[in-house]
């Protein structure tokens, strides 16, 4: 055997440090658990979107639980979600962006959060005008929702392939988003009086319309004269109707051929 292949022999080869399977085992473990403490200790990355992903009425769940528990004062974005019974993750942060969008909750500091002067407008109002005043004001903070009001106030929604095609083309919204970003705003707008359903329709109220708040005025008033009125069996009803030309018809074409008939 020459020089050559004695180096290269297996018995000539140095062995390898071996690491024993049951520290190797261990120190995969350590590393998993710092791996996991080091991803807990950073804070979660909210999905970012140009539009709150709540409706008004549910963005005040955070507001409300301050003030309840919290006299209004600010507090940590911990405490808040201890408040509410809920954990600090995602769809809490989520909560707090769309309250934020709305006017409803503001950052004194980083990690901190607060109740605004507009949501306590809402949630303890002085008067039923104060509080429709006050979510109408939380409507025009909230990016997009209250672009897509302002472009449509006075005027029908179009129907859906064509309002979806201009929330994608012209706000921007993304494709995926288009069905919630509809349940949103129409829920807000609903709980805002400035939406109402006309047979397939949706009419965006406009309040600055001499037309659009008579029928707010109008809508409100008879249900304030309903709550006032009662009706019993033995009430009667009076109905007037046209029966001559040129306002109506009727005798001529169904009482006179009744009468004559018999």
């Amino acid at each position: 055997m020459n020089e050559s292949q004695n180096e290269t022999s297996p018995a000539n080869i140095p062995p390898k440090n071996k690491v024993p399977k049951k520290v190797a085992a261990s120190t995969s473990k350590e590393n998993k658990k710092a791996a996991e403490k080091e991803k807990k200790g950073k804070p979660q990355v909210v999905p970012n979107s140009n539009f709150p992903r709540h409706s008004l009425l549910k963005a005040l769940r955070i507001p409300k639980a301050i003030l309840e528990k919290n006299a209004g004062r600010e507090c940590s974005e911990k405490d808040a979600s201890e408040f509410l019974g809920v954990g600090l993750n995602g769809p809490f942060r989520v909560e707090i962006s769309s309250s934020i969008k709305f006017g409803l909750l503001e950052r004194p500091t980083a990690g901190m959060v607060k109740p605004t002067e507009l949501s306590k407008r809402i949630i303890r109002p002085q008067s039923a005008d104060d509080e429709l005043a006050a979510i109408r004001e939380a409507v025009l903070n909230a990016p997009v929702i209250s672009d897509v009001y302002k472009h449509y106030r006075g005027e029908n929604l179009p129907d859906n392939k064509f309002f979806e095609n201009a929330l994608t083309d012209t706000f921007k919204i993304p494709i995926e988003k288009i069905f919630e970003f509809n349940e949103i705003f129409k829920e807000t707008l609903t709980s805002a009086k400035l939406i109402e359903k006309v047979g397939e329709k949706f009419r965006i109220l406009d309040i600055n319309s001499d037309h659009d708040r008579s029928l707010i005025d109008s809508s409100s008033e008879l249900k304030k004269l309903s709550k006032g009125t009662s009706i019993s069996s033995g009430d009667s009803c009076f109905v007037m109707m046209p029966f001559a030309p040129p306002l109506g018809d009727y005798y001529s074409k169904i009482y006179e051929p009744a009468i004559t008939k018999a």
